[in-house]
Parts: C-alpha cells; sequence; structure tokens
C-alpha cells in the first residue's frame, strides 16, 4: 500500500480480494440443482451470451478449457433438460445452445445472485466504474495469457451503434438493443481515448 491512503491499494491486495469476491459469491454452488462450478458456469455463459457464442467452442474458449471438457459440461446440461442444441441456421454443420425453460429456473437459483444484489446495492457511479473498468481488465489479463477475450459490444472495436440497436461487422449482423449488452466471445476492445 502507498502510504495510509486507503485508496491506493496494492494490485496484489486488490487481486486477492477479487478472488476472494469471486469464490465467496460461488460458495453455495452446487445447491438445489446439485451442478458442478463448471455446469453453472456453463448455464451461466448460454443464458448471457450473444447468438454467435452459443458454441461449445465459445465456450470452452470463455471457460479457457478444453472443447472436450466443454463438450461433456454441455452434455450433461443437455441431458438434465437445462440446454437445447439448435442447428445454425447460417451452417448446418454447427450447433447453438439455448437455454431451455427448466434451465431459466435453476437460473433463479443462480448463487452468483447474492453477487448480483450486492452491485446491485452500489451507488450508479460505483456500477458504472465497474463496467468500464472489468472489461479493461479482463483485456488486460487474457492478452497477457494469450487468451482469448470475452466482453460486451459498448467495449468492442467490431461494434458500430445504430439507432436502438447496431452492427457487428465481425459477424457482419445487425443486433438488436438487448444483444448489445450479451457476452460475446469475438470481442476485440475498443481502444481508449486520451
Amino acid at each position: 500500500m502507498t502510504g495510509s491512503d486507503p485508496t491506493q491499494a496494492a494490485p496484489a491486495t486488490l487481486a486477492e480480494l477479487l478472488v476472494h469476491v469471486g469464490r465467496s459469491a460461488r460458495g453455495d454452488e452446487g445447491g438445489p440443482a446439485r451442478l458442478t462450478a463448471a455446469q453453472w458456469t456453463a448455464l451461466r455463459f448460454f443464458a448471457r451470451a450473444n447468438r454467435a457464442s452459443r458454441t461449445p467452442s465459445a465456450f470452452a474458449s470463455f471457460q479457457a478449457t478444453t472443447r472436450g471438457t466443454a463438450s461433456q459440461t454441455i452434455k450433461t446440461l443437455e441431458t438434465r433438460g437445462f440446454l437445447a442444441r439448435r442447428r445454425s441456421e447460417s451452417d448446418g454443420r454447427s450447433v447453438r445452445f439455448e437455454v431451455t425453460e427448466p434451465g431459466q429456473e435453476i437460473l433463479a437459483t443462480d448463487p452468483l445472485r447474492h453477487l448480483m444484489a450486492a452491485i446491485d446495492h452500489l451507488p450508479q457511479a460505483d456500477r458504472a466504474a465497474l463496467a468500464r473498468i472489468l472489461p479493461e481488465l479482463s483485456a488486460h489479463l487474457a492478452g497477457a495469457r494469450g487468451a482469448a477475450c470475452v466482453g460486451t459490444c459498448g467495449h468492442c472495436d467490431h461494434f458500430d451503434a445504430r439507432g436502438a440497436g447496431g452492427y457487428c461487422a465481425c459477424v457482419a449482423q445487425s443486433l438488436a438493443p438487448f444483444e448489445i449488452g450479451q457476452l460475446c466471445t469475438r470481442f476485440s476492445p475498443r481502444e481508449a481515448a486520451e
């Protein structure tokens, strides 16, 4: 820590606090659904990912795991009726996954709901700061690890705002307003204006 100023916490302290928040938020994973941490992550991912990212390879990239491991997790959720497989309209060889109604019901018991409530209690300015800082932090970490970056349209170089919606140049598709805040594994962080 620099001096006694509490706003100048050391990066190591902040990193430990972030890890602690993550572990605390996932403390009751399993719960009534009896899902593993990886299964919860997959269910959340498919519920919050944009249509181009709801694929096994995109989930594997998001989870930083192999396609085989990701496929096993997805298969379990599909077998339990929480995910449904859909053929891609643009490429009949690929599949997308959608969260089913039972999957949506299970998400209502998501262990992260407590963290979401805690974030919701923060002042709007603090939530806005998190919305600005977390994508940047995620992009730097992904770059340092040589991993795929995950983010949302509003912070992406591929995004062009158009009216209430937008356009993604990466997948050459128009985006509805609700899609702009969804997770994307084709994310390319927008350079910050200086």
